[in-house]
């Protein structure tokens, strides 16, 4: 493989680095309520770090081409049952073994505000059907956001699903555990999981659950609690089904008092996943040599639901060649003073 490379674009503010290893974020300065700058991206210091996976595999990175999990590793698609790789206890996640993360994607368009960067994910690759064609547009806009845009499109049916997975810690100090963020998500309705954190089918109301964001509250609040879906993943890594609407709406947003950072989560997706950083042990560095401890980063995932193609009930991830598979997520910062 080619070496990677690393870019950087400004705008609005912010400045972030990318690689064309996995299409990844490396780093996303932002300021905060003093306008100092800081890197809130978790992840590692090195390219060769990246390379060799220490520890989490997909900071920063383009996920897909089915974000989230697949039950059993196989589904049947016009009546054709097709089998991808099992790569979390059984199951499918975030594409299999490859996925879109660990691959070179091409740089073909850069600004001083931006890069686009595409991949062909060949019919096979970790199972999958059909040669599938991606385009993503990184952006750091004029109203301090960071856009990201993608499309797809297939030459056999096929699943699609890509999301972005940027670790998030607004104190720009990844030594410190995210519990004292205040968060918001856009959704009165959850989808539970069983013990390996594939969707049962049920969609649950968050109402009186530990999983209930409608108001901002601290992550830290409920996250002890004795709840079942919260023992099973060990804190929160869930999809919550946003509100209905069309076009890009807000789905979630994220507070830190100290340093008064804020996120506004807005996409055009039908969910988001929080994960809570509970896979975090300590037991590998991040940048500046600082170990990634239990709960010092977050991630939100705009997306379609988890494991849809075998819940009727779900929004559709079916692909089929003539049709364009598109997604915009938008993290726009702002400070609170």
């Amino acid at each position: 493989m080619t070496r990677p490379s690393v870019f950087e674009i400004k705008g609005g503010g912010l400045t972030m680095a990318v690689t064309d290893y996995g299409a990844r974020v490396v780093s996303l300065r932002v300021p905060d309520r003093k306008g100092r700058l800081d890197d809130i991206c978790v992840g590692y210091a090195t390219l060769q770090e990246y390379l060799d996976c220490p520890g989490e595999r997909f900071f920063g990175a383009a996920v897909g081409r089915l974000a989230n999990r697949l039950g059993g590793g196989s589904f049947t698609l016009d009546g054709k049952k097709c089998h991808t790789a099992r790569n979390d206890h059984g199951n499918t996640l975030h594409g299999g073994f490859t996925g879109i993360d660990r691959v070179l994607w091409k740089v073909v368009a850069r600004t001083e505000d931006s890069i686009t960067l595409t991949l062909r994910d060949p019919a096979g690759s970790d199972g999958w059907p059909g040669n599938l064609d991606i385009e993503l547009k990184y952006s750091l806009t004029e109203d301090h956001a960071f856009k990201v845009e993608y499309k797809a499109g297939t030459d056999a049916p096929t699943l699609c699903n890509l999301s972005h997975h940027t670790f998030f810690n607004l104190t720009g100090d990844a030594s410190k555990p995210i519990l004292d963020h205040i968060l918001q998500i856009e959704a009165d309705r959850f989808i539970p999981t069983d013990d390996k954190l594939i969707p049962t089918g049920e969609i649950r109301a968050v109402a009186g659950t530990p999983h209930d964001f409608r108001l901002p509250k601290r992550i830290g609040q409920d996250i002890g609690n004795d709840d079942e879906q919260l023992l099973r993943a060990g804190g929160y890594d869930h999809n919550w089904c946003l509100y209905e609407g069309k076009g890009i709406r807000r789905a979630a947003t994220l507070y830190e008092p100290v340093s008064g950072r804020r996120i506004e989560v807005w996409t055009d997706q039908s969910g988001l996943q929080f994960y809570s950083g509970n896979f975090f042990d300590g037991s590998y560095a991040g940048k500046g040599g600082q170990t990634i401890g239990h709960r010092c980063a977050l991630a939100l995932e705009t997306q379609a639901w988890p494991d849809a193609i075998h819940h009727p009930a779900f929004p559709n991830t079916v692909l089929r060649p003539g049709e364009t598979y598109t997604h915009t997520c938008i993290y726009k910062f702002g400070v609170s003073l």
